[in-house]
């Protein structure tokens, strides 16, 4: 074997080293030159709970008398009030989790689209329409909604530290998300007729 030859084997190996380390790097990290390897995926109701459930364990704020539930699609006030969106035409199964107790602003809501959906569309409507001071007495300080392939996400709660630890448990889950929208939600006062007025 003659000195070239050697030197052309070399490079050779050196050149495979190079692609089996890259080809490692690539699978390791999903977000590489753009590759999406990792969306989440529901195919039941009782899936979605089970994300629900994965997202509280990630939580560092403690979060008290959540209740994990299904939305019923066909009742369009439902939808309205735990989606923000007018009707669940689009959608194929979605939950909610929130305190079994109403004067806590606490809300996680996941969602299936449908098939040919852009899920994170449907997000971007959730965080416009829905109603962050929904339970009266109180209301939610921020909220994230996004999207991570067709399932949709959207917290908003009182405690801005907590809506935010939520918001990293997902996206620590989901692994790739679409566009993050994020929302401060301005403090209002009281209309009239809920002050308890008290006689000079």
């Amino acid at each position: 074997m003659n000195k070239n030859t050697k030197i052309i084997i070399g490079a050779v190996v050196i050149a495979i080293v190079i692609i089996a380390v890259i080809a490692v790097y690539i699978m390791m990290d999903k977000n590489v030159i753009g590759i999406d390897k990792t969306t989440l995926s529901a195919n039941s109701v009782e899936e979605l709970s089970s994300i629900v459930d994965q997202i509280y364990q990630g939580v560092t704020v403690e979060l008290y008398n959540t209740q994990t539930f299904e939305i019923d699609l066909t009742d369009q006030a439902s939808v309205n009030s735990y989606t923000g969106l007018e009707n669940g035409d689009n959608i194929e199964y979605a939950v909610v989790s929130e305190p079994m107790i109403s004067s806590q602003a606490h809300s996680l809501v996941l969602l299936k689209v449908k098939d040919g959906v852009n899920a994170n569309e449907v997000a971007k409507k959730m965080s416009e329409g829905i109603n962050p001071r929904k339970w009266i007495c109180v209301s939610a300080k921020n909220l994230y909604a996004t999207n991570s392939g067709n399932i949709v996400f959207l917290v908003m709660t009182e405690n801005t530290q907590a809506t935010t630890s939520i918001y990293e448990s997902f996206k620590n889950i989901a692994g790739n998300t679409g566009e993050v929208y994020e929302k401060t939600i301005e403090d209002e006062p009281l209309p009239d007729d809920m002050i308890l007025q008290i006689p000079e």
